[in-house]
């Protein structure tokens, strides 16, 4: 990862330049935690459920 910092007058780190690919890799790790977070209160149901489901809406073979 190429990482450039920005300083102020005084020579302090004020922010961080990095490659966009770093970037979106980043937000992607942050925005994983979240959306499980998001759904914590979700109802769940059983993957035998699901298939059940997916199967009647003709998203699954039977």
């Amino acid at each position: 990862m190429t990482t450039q910092f920005l300083t102020d007058d005084r020579g302090q780190r004020v922010a961080v330049v990095i490659p966009i690919a770093d970037y979106e890799s980043l937000m992607e790790d942050v925005a994983d935690p979240a959306a499980v977070a998001e759904r914590r209160d979700d109802n769940r149901i059983s993957l035998n459920e699901l298939k059940e489901q997916l199967t009647a809406d003709g998203l699954l073979p039977r």
